[in-house]
């Protein structure tokens, strides 16, 4: 039984219980928020045990084998490394940290400690993601890809009241790419790989985060794929990958339900995948099973990486 901690107390943490509870191998003790009143609040709301506010003391308690972070992202790198030096697995939700460079630093500390390390990416361990991948030869040679996450923030009303909102604060690692677009960022990779060139455009708003924006991927051979993100419009339109021989369009590149592909000699079949409606439950087993027999990670740390490297790539052209 891995006994773990939340550090964060957002919708996402809630999110993350409802999944961990669905894997037997992990046991959800307690709530961390630097709000001891909070911290508390959210532990009786959800049924975990205890709480605690005194982060150094929760990462030296031997009751505690792992934490999950869902704190603002720019706290990410700081609270993992705690973690890591204080001997405990962690599980920290996209992105893992802002730049690849820490990313780096932090997943040595964890090889140094022999402590798992893995950014909760919940897409790229949905079952559903690899299915759309099975689907692809049959679209031949691969030319244009569309993934897009465009989904309006209810919090953004407070950034035009002249709020300071932590999931658009740049200071916090903040804005539509970081929260939303890492999501086509990862999806890409995991897909196609890491490409070549990367071009990006962004929407600044009030307070200097980037609220939406679209980048351009360009792969070696003759493939682009555009990728479109947005916290300030919405959108459901599908996402799109084309080839010499046609056509698949699939559903929420966070959550990939259903595909369509569309063959130029007029075949056409649709594919749905089964999966839990939660699929944050993928990522949390694969934690899991990482822990629990002392996992090779590298694989996983090479798409983080690789991610980062795109954004780093996007924000450095915008």
């Amino acid at each position: 039984m891995i006994r773990m901690a939340t550090i964060g107390t957002s919708t996402i943490t809630r999110s993350f219980l409802d999944a961990a509870a669905s894997v037997p191998a992990v046991d959800v003790v307690t709530a961390y928020s630097r709000d001891a009143g909070r911290a508390a609040e959210f532990a009786a709301d959800t049924g975990l045990a205890s709480s605690a506010s005194d982060l150094d003391e929760l990462l030296s308690s031997p009751e505690i084998d792992a934490v999950y972070i869902a704190s603002p992202n720019g706290a990410h790198g700081t609270q993992v490394r705690q973690a890591i030096d204080a001997g405990k697995h962690v599980l920290v939700e996209k992105p893992a940290v802002p730049t690849s460079a820490e990313f780096v630093d932090l997943a040595d500390a964890a090889s140094s400690k022999g402590v798992v390390l893995l950014e909760a990416m919940r897409n790229c361990y949905d079952p559903g993601l690899s299915d759309v991948a099975t689907l692809l030869p049959q679209l031949g040679t691969l030319r244009r890809a569309s993934l897009a996450y465009c989904q309006r923030s209810a919090r953004y009303d407070k950034v035009l009241a002249g709020e300071r909102v932590n999931i658009f604060d740049p200071a916090m690692a903040g804005g539509a790419l970081l929260d939303l677009g890492v999501y086509t960022v990862a999806a890409m990779i995991a897909l196609f790989g890491e490409p070549e060139r990367v071009v990006g455009a962004s929407i600044p708003i009030p307070g200097g985060a980037d609220g939406a924006g679209a980048a351009l991927a360009v792969y070696d051979g003759g493939f682009v794929v555009d990728l479109s993100y947005s916290k300030i419009t919405a959108s459901d339109r599908v996402n799109e990958i084309q080839g010499e021989l046609g056509t698949l369009t699939f559903e929420h590149v966070a959550q990939p339900t259903s595909a369509r592909v569309s063959l130029l000699d007029g075949m056409v079949s649709d594919h749905t995948f089964d999966g839990p409606s939660n699929n944050m439950v993928h990522e949390v087993r694969r934690f899991a099973d990482l822990v629990d027999t002392s996992g090779d990670a590298s694989a996983d740390h090479a798409r983080t990486l690789a991610t980062l490297r795109v954004v780093e790539r996007i924000q450095s052209a915008v």
